[in-house]
């Protein structure tokens, strides 16, 4: 065991757990952050998506020692009050069927859209590949991103 000072959401956390202990069972389990789901457990449905430093990362593969001073940005942090322009889009579009994979899907659009804020057709494509929707709403999360391109809020 060892001790992790970790920043989530803007918060510090210390947690001890195992080095090897993957960041997404850090934070369902030790920190009660449960929106980031376990999927596949092997980096290739996307349920476990979270921000490391800004970037789209599959929790489920990543030890709590390769952290280091990354700043972590779960689903929960992404807007205070579920209203970051994607999160509105997703329902304006209709997406959310089961919701499984929303907060990975909805994680992996915003850090597109903060890298890229006009993407094309292909950018999204190519972006969300691997990020699996068990109910196929594949044309919604295409359209929610683009309306979410297009509201002029993004920060």
């Amino acid at each position: 065991m060892a001790t992790y000072d970790l920043k989530i959401n803007g918060k510090s956390h210390s947690v001890e757990v195992d080095p090897s202990t993957p960041i997404l069972w850090v934070l369902r389990d030790h920190l009660q952050l449960v929106g980031t789901k376990y999927g596949c457990g092997i980096a290739q449905c996307g349920a476990c998506t979270i921000h490391i430093d800004g970037s789209a990362t599959r929790s489920c593969q990543i030890p709590v020692s390769a952290i280091g001073t990354a700043e972590i940005t779960t689903i929960e942090g992404l807007s205070e009050k579920g209203d970051h322009p994607v999160q509105k889009a997703w329902l304006e579009h209709d997406v959310p069927q089961c919701g499984y994979c929303q907060a990975g899907q909805i994680m992996t659009a915003a850090a597109l859209l903060n890298s890229n804020p006009h993407p094309t057709d292909e950018d999204i494509e190519s972006t969300m590949n691997g990020n699996i929707c068990r109910c196929g709403t594949y044309l919604r999360i295409k359209a929610a991103i683009k309306t979410a391109a297009n509201s002029g809020t993004l920060s």
